[in-house]
Parts: C-alpha cells; structure tokens; sequence
C-alpha cells in the first residue's frame, strides 16, 4: 500500500498492518487516563443507563445496539470520552479454533486496571471464560451486592468473591441485563479490571 510521506512528497511503501497501526495512532492518540479519578457509583450509572439495548454484534451504540464487549467500550467512552483503540471485526464464534490467543484479556490489559485478590467492587469489569480450554469470550460490569438498598451505601462498595453481586452485560440473543452473579458465573471469571482512575 502506497501513503503520502509529507516530508518529501514521495510515497512509501508500507505492509497492511503498519498501515492500520499508522492510521490507529493517528485518528486515536493515547488517552491519559492516569490522572483521572472517577468515583464507582459514576460507572454503575454509567452502565445502568445502557440496561435495555438490544443486544446487536458487533455494535457499541446505546439504547440501539451492543454486544458485551461493545458495551465495555461504550461505558469508556461515556467516562472517557472516546475508547483508547477500535477492536478488528469478529465474528460470534470468533477465536474458538485459536484458543491460545485471548485477545479480550489483551486488551483488558492494556485499557484497564488489572485487580489483585478475590474483592468484587462497584463497577469493576469481569471477564469471562464460558467454555473450559476456550477463550476468554464475554464480560461484563459489577452493579450491586445482595443487600444493597443503594449506592449512596457506601459498605457496600466492595465485597468479597463469595458475597452475592449482581453485574450488567449484553445478553446474546436478547439485550444488555442485569444478572446475579451466581456460582455459574462466579467459576468462569478469570479475569477482573478496573477502569482507569476508578475510586
């Protein structure tokens, strides 16, 4: 592929993948995100305001169409103001043959804040493995504990893996819900993050 060098007028030439690199790194320069705080009870509502868009691979468009991942980055956005990279198109089962790769826990962590210990807060994200040897596949967003009469509560800002939560994912098939965390769910996480700053 051929592209302008504005410091000679010539062209170059450059491979497909230093190209997207090339154009990534210019349409989305780094975020700065290490010197924002952003409180977790503004994540949940951030998140619950998407509670109710159908669930649409692929998409990342509030109250018209996201899938988990989409709305991981569409809650980024909505802190954020603009994601920190646009994902390459998938396909629903994709990565399944290439089950060394995991390039949703990749991206966790460079975007996110990887978490030590077994604590659920407000508004962490949890990925999840839902088929055993399989990539890590789905994710979503804590919301709220057993117990919890509102977020102004603030003992109710972390507990441990065995409290019962509740957490905010898009639902194939269907639309971004509000789902208790059940044991089910509990066994195939392996993977929780924190957005950047979150306090």
């Amino acid at each position: 592929m051929m592209v302008p060098n504005k410091r000679n007028n010539k062209n170059i030439t450059v491979h497909l993948p230093q190209y997207r690199q090339w154009c990534r790194d210019i349409l989305l320069p780094p975020l700065e995100t290490k010197s924002v705080k952003i409180d977790r009870r503004l994540i949940v509502d951030v998140t619950r305001d998407w509670l109710g868009t159908p669930y649409l691979h692929q998409s990342s468009t509030k109250n018209q169409g996201t899938d988990c991942l989409g709305l991981i980055r569409g809650v980024y956005r909505d802190l954020y103001g603009r994601e920190p990279e646009r994902p390459p198109a998938y396909t629903p089962d994709w990565n399944e043959r290439f089950a060394k790769e995991e390039p949703l826990l990749s991206a966790a962590q460079r975007h996110l804040v990887p978490c030590r210990g077994q604590e659920f807060k407000l508004g962490r994200v949890l990925i999840f493995r839902i088929v055993p040897g399989g990539p890590a596949k789905h994710c979503g967003i804590v919301t709220r504990f057993e117990g919890d009469m509102g977020l102004n509560n603030t003992q109710h800002l972390h507990h441990t893996v065995s409290t019962p939560a509740h957490f905010i994912h898009a639902y194939a098939g269907r639309a971004v819900i509000e789902s208790w965390l059940s044991r089910w769910w509990r066994e195939r996480i392996v993977g929780v993050f924190d957005y950047p700053g979150a306090d």
